[in-house]
Order: C-alpha cells, then sequence, then structure tokens
C-alpha cells in the first residue's frame, strides 16, 4: 500500500520559514520524480516545485529564490524548504509522486497523493 505522509506545515509570520517533509513508503523510491503542490482557498490545485529521480528540480516563478526542493533516496523523503515567506504562499501542500518511466492503468497515469499540510503565513 502507497502512502505519502505530508508534514511540517504550520502558522508563520511573513518573512518566516518552514520546512515541508513528505515521507513515502510501498514505493521504489528512488525511481520516482517526487513534487510539492499547494492549493489555496478557492484557487486549483498548483505545482510548487519538482525534483526528478536523477535530481533535477524546477520551481514556478513565484517561488524562485525562496523555495528549495530535495531528495533523501535512503529516507524515502522529499523536503521543501519556504523561506521569505509571503501570506500569498498560505494554502494545503500536497506531495505527489509518479515513476520517472511513466506507466498507466486504464488509461490513467499512476501518481500517488498525500493528504496535505496546512501552511498559513501571516501578514
Amino acid at each position: 500500500q502507497v502512502q505519502l505522509v505530508e508534514s511540517g506545515g504550520g502558522l508563520v509570520q511573513a518573512g518566516g520559514s518552514l520546512r515541508l517533509s513528505c515521507v513515502a513508503s510501498g514505493i521504489i523510491f528512488g525511481i520516482n520524480d517526487m513534487g510539492w503542490y499547494r492549493q489555496a482557498p478557492g484557487k486549483q490545485r498548483e505545482l510548487v516545485a519538482f525534483i526528478s529521480s536523477g535530481g533535477t528540480t524546477n520551481y514556478v516563478d513565484p517561488v524562485k529564490g525562496r523555495f528549495t526542493i530535495s531528495r533523501d533516496n535512503a529516507k524515502n523523503t522529499v523536503y521543501l524548504q519556504m523561506n521569505s515567506l509571503k501570506p500569498e504562499d498560505t494554502a494545503v501542500y500536497y506531495c505527489k509522486s509518479a515513476p520517472t518511466i511513466p506507466y498507466y492503468v486504464n488509461s490513467r497515469r499512476v501518481e500517488y497523493w498525500g493528504k496535505g499540510t496546512l501552511v498559513t503565513v501571516s501578514s
């Protein structure tokens, strides 16, 4: 059974920092691409940062220079270090895994999501 469990969310003042963690089980972590997504109230879920199984990273423009994604394959864990937080970063943050070499079940690409962790940034 695949599980992704996020932690590290909380309430922080603008300008502060948080470090999110996502621990995966039930997958071969090292062959999965990992992503952090967020969903703010009333908005669609959006990609925040991505790290491939080979360590290549990518970020959306609003978080570039402030957020850092990393992974520890020995611990089956992906991290999101968030610095210089802004009120607009307030959202539920989700972790997603997907095999680097995609495979499909019933025409849908196999991927897994955590249940999310809430980040609230006060002004």
